[in-house]
């Protein structure tokens, strides 16, 4: 399954919000240098589907991302 994902880096607290069941908004604290605000998106989407392999597949350089998860 992939979704789609809008996050703010370096907002001043966290907000996850589930726009549709394909898209998310997300802030996140972490600025977006040395990878830091995508390793957190992903601890964050861990937290949404637990025991799912979670990759991102593009968007690593952009706000807008495509995550993709695999259940098991």
């Amino acid at each position: 399954m992939y979704i789609k994902v809008k996050i703010i880096a370096g907002a001043r607290k966290e907000l996850v919000e589930k726009v549709s069941d394909d898209h998310y908004n997300i802030s996140v604290k972490q600025k977006a240098e040395n990878n830091n605000a995508n390793t957190r998106l992903l601890e964050i989407m861990h937290k949404e589907y637990p025991n799912s392999i979670i990759r991102l597949i593009s968007g690593h350089h952009s706000p807008s991302k495509i995550i993709s998860i695999d259940a098991h």
